[in-house]
């Protein structure tokens, strides 16, 4: 047997099973896109695993840094291994702690020393968006992301836009390249906490929200280019982190005029898309991009760039604009406002959008992947 749930627990593989270790370094992380994504589908695995406990599913053992706490698990084993931590963790220890079976991360990196490994890359920002990431972390990628997505017997991307770059970019065979899709329920386990708009001066209603890491590819200028078109006096409140080890700041006087929050908890961020009157996702380039479905998921009408794969994520249930076009944002977001019948229209559209979409079908995908994959050999 096996032991979950607890931390430093040593994990005992009955020799019959066959064991995939799973890359529990984004535990350490802070929450952006990546790790949320990490995160739900190692929930949804487990889950999926404790209700319906096939013979032929492997064991799935979480493999994380010393000291990292247990997340709730039932079915699925959790151990801290050391020495080391970050980068040189990942490399040497994590390397050698998952030699005897199949190690599956939901990030984009691993060992590379480490042959019998699926990775999970969510797009190729580092070479269609290089300007928005530092010079060390985007020669990093461009190295590393190449060589794992050849070497390794598969690789999980997040939409089909995303297995097309993978395959375009980083030389993967198409045959080998995968979709787990992405999901939204999280949304709905915090309560909202609605604090965080008399803390930022925000009117229920007479503001729109935008969900993003602050990088030029997010293309936030657009839309502080579309408030001089607009006739209504509206704000914009922006969540997200900036990371000036990764991202280069966006500079720009236009963006003086949109509302910075940085980041927030999840309570907080739920009572932001239920009070928003509309929210924009207007990026350049994204491989999935949860946000719209967070904000469909909380009643909030979704008004997006026609660009990546967001039309693919967003379907029929978005407002599109071209995602250079100041004046149609400021026309989306103006009919938005002015019309409640629209409001309604997009609020129903999505809550069937989101039926194509969730956690559990992640899970599943990373399952029948996981069955395909042949022991090493």
């Amino acid at each position: 047997m096996y032991q979950t749930g607890s931390r430093e627990k040593v994990v005992c593989v009955e020799p019959a099973m066959r064991t995939v270790f799973i890359n529990g370094r984004f535990l350490t992380q802070r929450v952006t896109g990546v790790q949320r994504y990490a995160r739900e589908t190692l929930a949804a695995l487990d889950a999926t695993l404790t209700q319906d406990r096939a013979a032929e599913a492997p064991r799935l053992v979480v493999l994380a840094p010393r000291g990292t706490p247990a997340p709730p698990l039932r079915s699925i084993g959790f151990q801290c291994v050391g020495p080391l931590s970050g980068h040189a963790w990942e490399q040497l220890t994590l390397a050698r702690a998952s030699r005897s079976g199949l190690l599956l991360s939901f990030g984009p990196t691993g060992p590379v020393l480490k042959r019998h490994q699926i990775v999970t890359i969510h797009d190729a920002s580092v070479h269609v968006v290089p300007q928005a990431f530092s010079r060390t972390f985007r020669g990093a990628y461009k190295l590393l992301l190449p060589f794992l997505a050849r070497r390794s017997p598969c690789v999980m991307s997040v939409s089909q836009f995303s297995r097309g770059e993978v395959i375009r970019w980083f030389g993967a065979s198409a045959d080998r390249v995968h979709v787990s899709g992405e999901g939204w329920e999280h949304m709905l386990r915090a309560p909202a906490d609605p604090r965080v708009l008399a803390a930022h001066g925000l009117q229920p209603g007479r503001y729109v929200l935008a969900v993003s890491s602050i990088a030029p590819h997010k293309n936030f200028e657009v839309i502080a280019r579309a408030l001089t078109h607009l006739k209504s006096d509206v704000q914009v409140a922006v969540v997200g982190s900036n990371d000036a080890s990764i991202f280069r700041p966006t500079e720009t006087a236009q963006l003086e005029r949109l509302q910075f929050l940085g980041y927030v908890p999840d309570g907080s961020l739920r009572a932001l898309y239920e009070n928003a009157a509309a929210f924009v996702h207007p990026s350049l380039y994204e491989g999935f991009g949860i946000p719209p479905l967070e904000a469909m998921a909380l009643g909030c009408p979704v008004i997006a760039a026609q660009a990546a794969s967001i039309p693919e994520v967003c379907g029929p249930a978005a407002l599109y604009f071209e995602p250079h076009d100041a004046e149609g944002l400021a026309r989306a977001i103006q009919r938005v406002l002015s019309a409640p019948e629209e409001r309604e229209r997009l609020r129903g559209l999505g809550r069937e959008q989101l039926a194509q979409h969730g956690w559990s079908a992640c899970a599943l995908a990373f399952l029948r992947l996981l069955a395909s994959v042949p022991g090493p050999g």
